[in-house]
């Protein structure tokens, strides 16, 4: 997906995806992986006493994998057909083929592996290659357009899965290393630091609470590893902005808890389902509280919902300020979006709103998340 704004481009690498059957997985929650030791060495002095991060790299390296996810050429040009970054390739005489460059993660030891939806998108057929060389056939169990995650599955046994760490506890500053195969030139590894958590509003995906980091990541990086100086997972690196294409300093990964979390239910149900009120919104900031002379300082500003929808059906309306649901305060569209969302459907919601200098008290029974159109 290529996204231009008014001087900066949104690059993630996209291609193709392909069906497969739903399998099962076993997933530790993030910090609990025992198989490993429960320190590292974050820095070991080589022989000129320089620091170096290969004990936290070694952790994680075997479980990075480069995916090359392959589309036949289709018979006439779609309009719906995103952009293509990759190499094209085909025996003499054959149809073109499309193949595309991305990275994913191992998470279990029979072969589950997290990767970017973009990456496999609309391919006939995807291939991992393995920290060791090998190269495995992988077949679709799910995607979650609203992540933009995916689930594969390998017929393997006895792999190296990434030992899993906790985003949450990521602070500004920390070390942040991002392992890929950026550009198809083979297993790479870059360092940066943490530079913002819960990166949201940038319009790359639904739900959003992005790590943000200036370790280089750059196309054929997405779907692979963000880890931290101990050698754990704690993100799936994304997107990057970019004038140029290539890596400028800001490049954005998936939190584990949300990804772990995507990728149990992919693995369980082959899909994620979640709550829906059916509204939209803008996150309330002190000047557009002003602007608008909103009474509440805090919340989400709705702008439209749905007919016959939830929030239409809770008396929801354009310049109402929801800043509560349940026992949660709600600061910003994303909190309201994780709120309902992780609320499921079917359940009934205690809403806050205020309209003008009225408070109101409401409620709404969710829907089924609608998958978002391609």
């Amino acid at each position: 997906m290529i996204k231009t704004g008014p001087t900066t481009l949104l690059i993630v690498a996209v291609i193709g995806g392909v069906s497969g059957s739903v399998l099962t997985l076993s997933l530790a929650p993030p910090g609990a992986n025992k198989s490993s030791p429960q320190t590292t060495k974050i820095a070991e002095a080589t022989g000129s006493d320089l620091p170096t991060f290969a004990t936290a790299v070694s952790r994680v390296a075997p479980a990075v994998v480069s995916i090359f996810a392959t589309q036949a050429e289709p018979a006439a040009p779609r309009a719906t057909l995103p952009p293509y970054q990759g190499h094209r390739h085909g025996p003499s005489g054959a149809a073109p083929a499309r193949t595309g460059l991305g990275s994913g993660v191992i998470l279990s030891p029979d072969g589950f592996i997290l990767t970017n939806r973009h990456v496999i998108q609309d391919a006939d057929r995807i291939r991992a290659v393995l920290a060791d060389g090998r190269s495995l056939e992988l077949a679709l169990v799910g995607v979650d357009a609203d992540t933009d995650l995916a689930v594969l599955k390998a017929d393997a046994q006895g792999l190296t899965a990434a030992p899993i760490g906790r985003a949450q506890s990521l602070r500004v500053g920390d070390l942040a290393l991002a392992i890929g195969n950026p550009f198809g030139v083979g297993q790479t590894v870059t360092m940066g630091i943490v530079s913002a958590t819960g990166r949201g509003e940038l319009g790359i995906t639904a739900i959003e609470r992005f790590i943000q980091t200036d370790a280089a990541i750059n196309p054929g990086n997405s779907g692979g590893a963000l880890i931290n100086a101990q050698g754990e997972l704690v993100g799936i690196n994304t997107a990057i902005f970019t004038e140029t294409g290539t890596a400028q300093g800001i490049g954005f990964a998936i939190p584990t808890e949300i990804a772990i979390d995507v990728a149990r239910s992919l693995a369980t149900q082959g899909q994620v389902t979640r709550g829906w009120i059916g509204l939209s919104g803008r996150s309330v900031t002190p000047e557009l509280a002003e602007s608008f002379g909103l009474r509440a300082g805090h919340g989400v500003l709705v702008a439209s919902t749905l007919r016959d929808s939830p929030a239409a059906q809770a008396g929801l309306r354009p310049g109402d300020v929801v800043t509560r649901i349940d026992d949660r305060d709600v600061a910003t569209v994303q909190d309201l979006l994780d709120a309902v969302a992780g609320a499921g459907p079917h359940a009934a919601l205690s809403l806050e709103v205020w309209r003008g200098s009225e408070r109101i008290l409401t409620r709404a029974t969710t829907d089924t998340r609608p998958t978002p159109a391609e």
